[in-house]
């Protein structure tokens, strides 16, 4: 279900993130403890403001509401993705090439799961990253818990 309630917000919300001069960058809807939350997660080129979220969660409510597309009570939270931000979607990748990243396996390789390098590719789902000994890694999304850009080397 989370899935398809993700693509509907998405497709629902991105008009009014777009007429605000904003980047969707991310819907969530995951459950935490007894609470839904829906996440709404924008940026802008000069960074988000609590202006923006705001404006954005005043342009969206009514229109969640009138669309009704989550059959459960949810709370609604719009940020912006924060400089550790998570790349999860194709465009995130080309936003982030050449960035330095950390990337966590969900199994280990070679009895690491986690690795630091730059974003050097993004290919049909598979991430390679360039390791600081200049040894280029290749890991597809499937076996990989998240990547995220690296704020201690920005």
């Amino acid at each position: 279900m989370a899935k398809n309630t993700v693509s509907l917000v998405w497709d629902l919300v991105k008009p009014f993130a777009d007429e605000l001069g904003l980047t969707l960058w991310d819907v969530c809807f995951e459950k935490e403890g007894a609470n839904y939350y829906l996440r709404i997660i924008i940026d802008k080129e000069d960074g988000v403001g609590i202006d923006d979220c705001v404006n954005m969660s005043h342009a969206i409510d009514k229109p969640l509401d009138d669309a009704d597309l989550i059959d459960r009570q949810y709370n609604l939270q719009v940020s912006s993705p924060g400089i550790e931000r998570k790349l999860t979607r194709d465009f995130h990748f080309d936003y982030a090439m050449g960035e330095k990243v950390i990337l966590r396996l969900i199994r280990p390789c070679d009895g690491k799961r986690e690795f630091n390098g730059v974003l050097s590719g993004y290919e049909n789902g598979a991430v390679t990253i360039l390791l600081d000994d200049e040894i280029e890694m290749t890991a597809e999304k499937k076996e990989i818990a998240f990547v995220k850009l690296d704020d201690f080397n920005i």
